[in-house]
């Protein structure tokens, strides 16, 4: 029984009320450690180091700081193989994920950030016998709350230009994946990171996150998440005139035309539909083809899909693993039963798996094909975030785009054509903060991330984070 702490001032530190949470194994539903179920207390401590660590941080020279996060990069890759081994008990994702993808990045993002501190500049404006320039300096105290879908790499994509940008962190990762998060105080301590620069607090979002976002010595929230908890966030935050960053959640259109690179096409929409058992934000589960081409396209994805095997999430082969918890479980299979009810036809998948011993009692769905649902239905609108797929014909480019911009969330929109002024219409006409053209999950660091409508408020990235995690103040000097 694996008992983890929270990470305070530099030291791993039991929760000051002595509660603990179970921690289960998704791969065979067994309960394999304990973490701290936080409370108001245990973030009172964790912002009161990060106030005394932050006057020294913040007035590090760049090249140290520089120096520290890439040692933290570097830590994070030297543990490759424990980091991934721990994220796959923790979250039932294929190790194959874990290796190659998820603790990768987040070394990257670390690495990203430490180099980005040094090149950040701010503007500067020549007047007639004045100048006026902008500083941006780090607010003090911020928090960054992560989800469960990928761990470490989310966790890492707010600590990192968080810290880069000179602030001190209190971070709070979900209370369902949270070992590696726990890994990391330990690589941040043999990387030389000063006690009290980062705080990792464990525990429950309603609880220990709530603590994080109500606290008045916190000045700035990062979230990333459902859209019901990034409301209550706003609700509580913005009366405290907080800055807030929301990345929430998704019902992402890929929308497919005859003029595709067919193959291309179908290899990354299987992908694009079921990677981490579809449990990545960015996944297209509303697939739209051209009627022409919806025939072929149903009989080759439901073949390729059919094919698909969901195996031990710690076998090297494997692709597919189990989801993330017994409740999330639950609600996947509760959306492909409502599918049923709506009138939707179960092309392939749609029910639970029963695995062999000793993954019996573990969480493996198959993954699902649905056909036959109209854009109203509430297996089109609501986010399942599991390995459920739905598809559609359509006829026209108007109904097309109809079709992707009819949901309340608006975070990235696939689109497969080699249609030129297809192309920049429906780039500048799909009501998405990403949108990628005959490719999927194509990341540069440097750009821009983020949603409109139901999902999410502000940009992670880039730049984008550097000017979240920094006040704006201009100077005017008369000559």
């Amino acid at each position: 029984m694996q008992v983890i702490q929270n990470y305070i001032g530099g030291k791993f530190l039991p929760p000051a009320a002595g509660n603990y949470l179970d921690n289960f194994n998704p791969a065979t539903g067994e309960i394999f450690g304990k973490i701290p179920d936080s409370d108001a207390a245990d973030v009172e401590a964790a912002v009161a180091a990060a106030r005394a660590a932050f006057p020294a941080w913040a007035g590090l020279p760049l090249e140290q700081r520089h120096d520290i996060l890439r040692a933290v990069s570097d830590g994070i890759t030297q543990n490759l193989d424990r980091l991934a081994e721990a994220e796959t008990l923790d979250s039932g994702k294929t190790i194959f994920a874990s290796r190659t993808v998820d603790i990768p990045r987040a070394a990257l993002n670390f690495k990203f950030f430490a180099t980005a501190l040094m090149h950040f500049a701010s503007e500067s404006h020549q007047m007639p016998g004045a100048l006026s320039y902008t500083l941006r300096q780090p607010l003090g105290v911020v928090g960054c709350i992560s989800p469960w879908n990928l761990p470490l790499y989310l966790f890492t994509w707010k600590l990192a230009p968080a810290l880069a940008a000179g602030n001190c962190v209190v971070g709070k990762p979900s209370e369902v994946t949270p070992l590696t998060a726990f890994l990391l105080g330990e690589i941040c301590t043999a990387a030389g990171l000063p006690p009290g620069v980062l705080n990792i607090v464990h525990g429950l979002g309603p609880k220990a996150g709530e603590a994080i976002v109500r606290h008045p010595g916190i000045k700035a929230v990062s979230f990333t998440g459902s859209t019901r908890a990034g409301a209550e966030i706003a609700r509580i935050a913005a009366p405290m005139f907080k800055k807030l960053s929301l990345e929430l959640g998704g019902k992402n259109p890929n929308l497919i035309f005859a003029d595709c690179d067919y193959d291309k096409m179908l290899d990354t929409t299987v992908r694009s539909s079921f990677s981490n058992q579809g449990q990545i934000c960015l996944c297209g589960s509303r697939i739209y083809v051209e009627r022409s081409i919806y025939g072929k396209f149903k009989n080759d994805f439901v073949e390729r899909v059919k094919a698909m095997r969901v195996g031990d999430p710690m076998h090297p082969d494997s692709r597919l693993g189990a989801v993330v918890s017994k409740m999330h479980y639950e609600k996947i299979l509760s959306y492909i039963e409502l599918a049923r009810q709506e009138g939707g036809r179960i092309l392939c998948g749609g029910e639970a798996l029963n695995m062999p011993a000793p993954l019996n009692k573990g969480w493996y769905i198959a993954p699902t094909v649905i056909e036959g649902l109209g854009i109203e239905c509430r297996t089109n609108q609501e986010e399942i975030f599991g390995p459920v797929v739905t598809i559609q014909p359509f006829d026209t480019d108007d109904e097309a785009l109809a079709l992707a911009n009819g949901v309340p969330y608006g975070l990235s929109a696939t689109l497969w054509t080699n249609h030129l002024q297809r192309t920049q219409r429906f780039s500048a006409e799909l009501q998405a903060g990403i949108v990628w053209v005959n490719c999927w999950l194509l990341r540069d660091l440097r750009t821009p991330f983020g949603g409109v409508k139901q999902s999410g408020v502000g940009r992670e990235g880039g730049w984008d984070a550097i000017r979240f995690f920094t006040e704006t103040k201009n100077v005017t000097i008369a000559g």
